[in-house]
């Protein structure tokens, strides 16, 4: 009985030291592909109305008509104060918000018979970049907040789409810098072991 104790529980011990010596991923590490996919969205924002930096001037003073696009009125000080939960949260809000906003300016765009791929794919980026933080969020075991899907308006001429595509990239070029430096600031902070 005693040979038969000391066999289970010498494989209990060699099967703990096996499954212990394989290191758990850190959760963290998925800020590095969310960084790129804020990237490669920064360079499709810029082509979604196809026109150059002169000629954006034009379109400084029209009103802008998407009461629905996240705002981002953050200070550098606010990057002092950062929670992983609340950021992360706030993040995956905002990355819904544009993903249906691009996703409706290509409907748009493809209705009025104009180029479509930029928004196309800037929604993909932005459909791949919700994902990693839903899972994040999934990981930390914080809830993942509930969305709505925005208000928007029927869009009958080019330059109905021109106008919103250039109100769209403004806007989700702050949102992307922004983001960046924030998961920057984490990655900072991150309790996983550096390489």
């Amino acid at each position: 009985i005693k040979l038969i104790y000391r066999n289970i529980e010498r494989k209990t011990i060699e099967l703990f030291v096996h499954s212990s010596s394989r290191p758990t991923p850190c959760p963290y590490s998925v800020f590095e592909p969310m960084i790129h996919h804020l990237d490669k969205i920064i360079t499709s924002s810029k082509k979604l109305h196809g026109l150059p930096e002169a000629e954006l001037v034009t379109f400084m003073d029209i009103e802008h008509k998407l009461d629905s696009l996240p705002v981002i009125k953050h200070t550098a000080a606010h990057l002092n104060s950062l929670k992983v939960n609340e950021s992360l949260s706030q993040l995956y809000v905002y990355v819904e918000s544009f993903r249906l906003h691009t996703k409706w300016l290509k409907t748009a765009q493809v209705n009025v018979s104009v180029p479509f791929q930029a928004a196309e794919g800037a929604s993909n980026h932005l459909e791949q970049l919700s994902d990693l933080t839903k899972k994040f969020l999934e990981k930390i075991g914080e809830q993942v907040p509930q969305t709505a899907s925005p208000s928007l308006p029927v869009v009958s001429t080019a330059f109905e789409a021109l106008r919103f595509s250039v109100e769209i990239s403004d806007r989700l070029q702050v949102f992307c810098h922004w983001s960046k430096r924030i998961l920057r600031q984490l990655q900072r902070r991150s309790p996983c072991p550096k390489h």
